[in-house]
């Protein structure tokens, strides 16, 4: 799954995702890789790694990893072919969630594309363009999907109603993700790639005065979200470049001068795992401790499946005991003594910090 950052030109879109792939790991050595010029793979950064290892000896860690789509800036008009028009409409379809990053602060040597700061004519100014271009869409599908319900398609039956309600809705200005439709709905209305039925986490790109986003204009961005029922996460693009570029020691020395713990990519690499509806489970032995994204939800051997798709073919069961009990008993014998490590079968669904080894069919 992938997360696409948005944003219009010279807000710190391209700065914040050369940050997050430069980092890597953003707080240890973990593995990062830019897949071609616009995409990158990021580590999440997760504690938990370092305190499994405290219990169980392994040569490296491997964290979970999140693709990271860098699209194009949107101007003004983009919807009707200004810009890059349609070549960042199709990329935006692509991603599964979207970051949207807004400046967040005044000065500086770039000046806004607009002539003044104002995050929310920012955010409005990009979901104008998207609820137009999704407009256009659902306006092209809807008289086909007549046609195919008056002829009897049971789907198109369903869907009709739902595409007249989207049309409706963003004629008024509404993007779908605000529409109130249930999970089933959305998912009848998944083929027509709309982009505002796609989460959003907004990222506020604030000056290294104000690194954890204190400041009025994030506040602002901060109850817009809150009526979205969406979350922000205030990110200092500059400081972020600068701290990626150092050594460990001398990156904590830094972000101890700034009243930080961590770089604030990691809050943002885990938001976004998290906006796409993936949580983590983990295996460990003596050659390595991996956490294996699956998306909430996951039965047992879809999360084998993950490994390799020959273990959920052959799943026979799964032994499974939580993080939190080997953090208590301190090994897998002492877990299993105190009847902590469970035998699951197909149907059970895994749960955030699972350690788990399966046993399958050859």
């Amino acid at each position: 799954m992938e997360v696409g950052i948005i944003g219009l030109p010279n807000v710190g879109k391209s700065t914040i995702f050369n940050a997050l792939t430069n980092a890597g790991a953003l707080a240890a050595n973990y593995p990062f890789a830019t897949i071609e010029p616009n995409v990158g793979v990021v580590a999440v950064p997760d504690e938990r790694l370092e305190q499994i290892r405290t219990c169980i000896s392994s040569e490296k860690l491997v964290p979970a990893l999140l693709r990271i789509v860098d699209i194009a800036g949107i101007v003004r008009g983009a919807s009707k072919g200004e810009g890059l028009g349609n070549k960042f409409l199709s990329h935006i379809r692509e991603v599964d969630a979207v970051l949207h990053v807004v400046r967040c602060f005044e000065g500086g040597d770039v000046t806004h594309v607009e002539g003044s700061v104002d995050p929310l004519r920012d955010i409005d100014t990009i979901d104008t363009e998207l609820i137009l271009a999704d407009l256009e869409t659902v306006e092209k599908s809807v008289d086909k999907l007549r046609k195919l319900a008056r002829g009897g398609d049971k789907e198109a039956i369903v869907q009709v109603p739902l595409v007249e309600q989207v049309i409706a809705q963003l004629q008024r200005g509404v993007p779908v993700r605000g529409m109130g439709f249930k999970a089933e709905d959305l998912k009848l209305i998944k083929p027509l790639g709309l982009m505002t039925s796609k989460k959003v986490l907004y990222v506020a790109n604030v000056d290294e005065s104000d690194p954890t986003g204190k400041g009025p204009l994030v506040e602002k961005v901060r109850e817009r979200a809150k009526k979205e029922e969406g979350a922000v996460v205030p990110v200092c693009g500059k400081l972020e470049a600068e701290l990626a570029e150092l050594p460990a020691e001398d990156r904590k020395v830094m972000l101890a001068d700034y009243g930080m713990t961590e770089p604030a990519l990691a809050s943002l690499s885990r938001e976004a795992y998290r906006l796409l509806g993936l949580q983590s489970y983990f295996t460990a032995g003596p050659k390595e401790i991996r956490a294996w994204t699956i998306p909430a939800g996951a039965t047992a051997p879809q999360a084998a499946g993950v490994i390799h798709t020959d273990f959920e073919k052959g799943f026979i069961r799964a032994e499974i005991y939580a993080f939190a009990d080997l953090m208590q008993f301190k090994t897998e014998s002492a877990i299993r003594a105190a009847g902590k490590l469970r035998s699951e079968g197909r149907g059970y669904v895994m749960k955030e910090g699972d350690i788990a080894h399966f046993l399958f069919n050859d």
